[in-house]
């Protein structure tokens, strides 16, 4: 049914539960698995403007940053997914809007399926910034499976 599945993951508690989800469909129909960690990019405007002398350092510093968070977040999913016995392809995007990534990363691996977390977001603030998975599921052509 699924021969590769798409497991987005930021690094949360929430996203570790749709990571160990997505892993366990991986072994159950023998699929493969795309792990994907989308970081933003770089923002000048995050810069206080008494240390705009010093944006290139602001921009290692960042890079950097994104750099260990993402490959912490991706190895600790290549290890359960070694011990799960499941393949795996590991993926680093920096994107200003994640489901945009996830989306074309989806087509670009030729995934089957997307499997995400929802970090349930409601009230106002849903309303106000909405949620990439929302978006996700709103704009792929692929299924979404979303894990609470």
């Amino acid at each position: 049914m699924y021969r590769n599945i798409l497991i987005p993951t930021d690094g949360s508690a929430v996203a570790a539960k749709a990571v160990e989800h997505g892993l366990s469909l991986a072994k159950f129909v023998g699929a493969k698995v795309t792990a994907l960690i989308v970081e933003a990019p770089f923002n000048v405007y995050d810069v206080p403007a008494s240390k705009t002398r010093q944006m290139s350092e602001a921009f290692a510093q960042h890079v950097e940053h994104i750099k260990l968070h993402a490959t912490k977040v991706l190895n600790n999913i290549a290890d359960a997914a070694k011990a799960a016995g499941v393949a795996i392809e590991m993926v680093q995007l920096e994107h200003e809007y994640p489901y945009e990534a996830i989306i074309s990363t989806a087509k670009d691996k030729g995934c089957d399926i997307i499997v995400m977390a929802s970090h349930g977001r409601s009230g106002i603030s849903a309303v106000l910034l909405g949620s990439v998975t929302n978006k996700v599921l709103t704009h792929s052509k692929i299924p979404v499976l979303v894990c609470h």
